[in-house]
């Protein structure tokens, strides 16, 4: 495949049999803005959610930056780790690919992230935080996978908008909440327990969703159960959250620590 400029404003892209289509800067603008207007939308919702003690919008817009390069590691990784699949009959196949290729890979991607340069950060210091910085690079990731699928029509970034988008912030915002709540807790153990908590329910939600998703009609339904049921967990956990830092600053408050 070649591209070819045919002026400031536009190309053409042909591969070994001739001319596939031409793209004009138009093109690209709707593409770009299709695949960023869903992520955008959800990334006001948690921010506004943490209204009461917002995150330095620099590092909010840092990890919606991670989250976005970490597409480059993941793809290179998926294609190796989705080799055995080939060789794996029916649902045992569709499952390897769903838990192992999809979900672990990328929520485990995130998870690093989060855990080596956000949780340390000094302004994670509420269990919401986690939530917040969670949404933030799983919704970067959702954006730059929005980026390669749009190519195949505007309809697939539509479709996205309302399922894989929300999903990713779901799964990964169940995550951070957990990560919050290791922030908080003085005991290694329980923070350490906390962390693999948020890390195997992203995997699970993420697998569930993408192995019915891949099954096909009717089991595709399942995928929308899936994603109903993390969306209504995740907005029980931010109101568990918000209560959790709440307590906390009233508790620093009788003791004098909050002026």
């Amino acid at each position: 495949m070649f591209v070819h400029s045919l002026s400031p404003c536009s190309f053409f892209i042909t591969d070994y049999y001739g001319l596939l289509y031409t793209v004009t800067m138009i093109d690209v603008a709707i593409l770009i803005i299709g695949a960023a207007l869903p992520a955008i939308v959800l990334l006001v919702f948690f921010y506004r959610a943490d209204r009461a003690r917002p995150e330095p919008v620099g590092l909010l817009g840092r990890s919606v930056l991670y989250g976005f390069l970490a597409t480059i590691p993941a793809i290179g990784i998926e294609l190796v780790v989705d080799l055995p699949a080939a060789w794996l009959p029916g649902f045992l196949g569709i499952a390897w690919t769903s838990f192992i290729t999809a979900a672990l890979v990328e929520e485990g991607i995130k998870y690093v992230l989060l855990k080596r340069h956000l949780l340390r950060n000094p302004a994670f210091n509420e269990v919401m935080d986690g939530i917040v910085y969670a949404a933030c690079v799983s919704l970067g990731f959702a954006f730059a996978e929005n980026l390669m699928y749009g190519l195949g029509g505007g309809w697939i970034l539509l479709f996205r908008a309302f399922t894989a988008v929300p999903m990713h912030a779901a799964a990964t915002g169940l995550m951070g909440f957990w990560l919050g709540v290791s922030k908080r807790t003085s005991d290694p153990a329980e923070a350490a327990s906390a962390r693999y908590k948020g890390f195997w329910s992203a995997i699970l939600v993420h697998g569930l969703y993408d192995f019915f998703l891949f099954a096909g009609s009717p089991l595709a339904l399942g995928a929308v159960v899936i994603l109903l049921v993390a969306i209504r967990l995740l907005r029980r956990f931010i109101r568990r959250a918000k209560a959790l830092d709440d307590e906390h600053d009233a508790a620093r408050q009788a003791l004098g620590l909050v002026t």
